[in-house]
C-alpha cells in the first residue's frame, strides 16, 4: 500500500508542473503561491490535530524551522512560479530532477562530505542534460529568451530546495538541546510551510495594492486546488509516511518518476512538445543524479 501511495504522489507531483504553468499564466505568480499555501496551511493543521499528531515546535527548533520554511517554501514557491510563467512544464520536470546533486554538492560544504569521481561524472552528466534542455528543447512555440529564463529560475528553486534538504537533515537525525527527540518529516514540512506562507504574505499584499485583487479563472481555480491539496498536503503527508516505514534511501527513488509524469502531464494538458531531447535530458540528468548518490557499501569480513 506504502509502494502504491508513493507512485501516486510520483503521478500528483508531475502533473504538478503543468497546474503550476496554467496558474503562474492566470494570476499573478506570489500570489498564487500565497492562495496554495493558505489551503495548504490549513488542510495541514485540521490534519494534525484529527489525528491527534501535534506537536508545537520548541524555541530552537523554530530557529531551524525558519531557515528551512524561507528556501523549501518561499524561495522555492517564487522560484517555481515564476519559472513555470515562462518555461514549459516538461522542461522545468527535467530541470528540477537535478536537485539531488546540488544536494550533494552542498553536502561537501555544509556536511564535511568528499568530492568524488562518481560526483564529479555525475555533475558532468547533469550539466549536459540540462544544456541539452537549454538549447534543444521540443517547446520551441516559446521564445528561447523565455524558456531560458524560467529554465533558470527552476534550476534556482532546485538549488533552493537541496538547502532546504541538507537543512531537513540536520533537523531530522539530531535533536535540538532542548528538545528530546528530533522533528518529524511531516512536522517540518508542516512548519516550515507555515514560515514560509507568512513571508509570502507581504509580497503577496504588495502584488493586490498593484495588480488587483487576484480573481482567478476557472482553471486557475482547480490548479490551485490541485496544488494545495493534492501536491502538498496528500503528498507530503503520503512522502513522509513513506520515509518513516521505507526510509529516505527507497522513499526517494520515487521522485526520479516525477520528470516522466510532468512530460507526459505538459504534452495531455498544455499540448506540449515532445521530442528526443527530452529523452536524452532525462537519461543523462538520471545518470548523473544516480552517480552523484552512489555510496559503496562496504562489508565487515570475519
Amino acid at each position: 500500500m506504502v509502494h502504491l501511495k508513493l507512485l501516486f504522489v510520483a503521478v500528483i507531483w508531475g502533473f504538478s508542473w503543468p497546474a503550476g504553468r496554467i496558474l503562474a499564466q492566470d494570476i499573478p505568480p506570489i500570489s498564487a503561491a500565497w492562495i496554495r499555501y493558505v489551503i495548504a496551511m490549513s488542510c495541514f493543521l485540521i490534519y494534525l490535530k484529527m489525528t491527534d499528531n501535534w506537536r508545537t515546535p520548541t524555541r530552537l527548533e523554530w530557529k531551524i524551522i525558519v531557515y528551512i520554511g524561507f528556501f523549501s517554501t518561499f524561495v522555492y514557491q517564487a522560484l517555481f512560479m515564476y519559472g513555470m510563467k515562462f518555461t514549459a512544464a516538461g522542461d522545468a520536470s527535467l530541470m528540477i530532477t537535478f536537485n539531488p546533486i546540488f544536494t550533494a554538492l552542498l553536502a561537501i560544504l555544509f556536511l564535511n562530505e568528499k568530492m568524488s569521481w562518481r560526483l564529479a561524472t555525475g555533475l558532468i552528466c547533469g550539466l549536459s542534460g540540462v544544456i541539452i534542455i537549454f538549447l534543444h528543447s521540443p517547446n520551441t512555440d516559446i521564445p528561447f529568451d523565455e524558456r531560458m529564463k524560467g529554465d533558470l529560475m527552476i534550476a534556482g528553486a532546485a538549488l533552493a530546495w537541496a538547502l532546504s534538504s541538507i537543512l531537513q537533515k540536520k533537523a531530522m537525525t539530531s535533536a535540538a538541546t532542548d528538545s528530546e527527540t528530533p522533528l518529524s518529516p511531516l512536522h517540518l514540512t508542516v512548519w516550515a510551510s507555515l514560515i514560509g506562507l507568512l513571508i509570502l504574505t507581504p509580497w503577496a499584499a504588495y502584488e493586490s495594492f498593484i495588480h488587483g485583487i487576484p480573481q482567478p479563472s476557472v482553471d486557475g481555480w482547480l490548479a490551485i486546488l490541485f496544488l494545495a491539496i493534492m501536491s502538498t498536503v496528500i503528498s507530503y503527508v503520503w512522502f513522509a509516511d513513506g520515509i518513516v516505514t521505507l526510509g529516505a534511501g527507497k522513499t526517494a527513488l520515487y521522485v526520479y518518476l516525477v520528470a516522466p509524469f510532468g512530460i507526459l502531464g505538459g504534452w495531455v494538458l498544455l499540448d506540449e512538445k515532445l521530442g528526443w531531447s527530452l529523452v536524452a535530458s532525462f537519461i543523462l540528468i538520471f545518470i548523473g543524479v544516480m552517480l552523484a548518490q552512489y555510496k559503496p557499501k562496504i562489508y565487515l569480513v570475519g
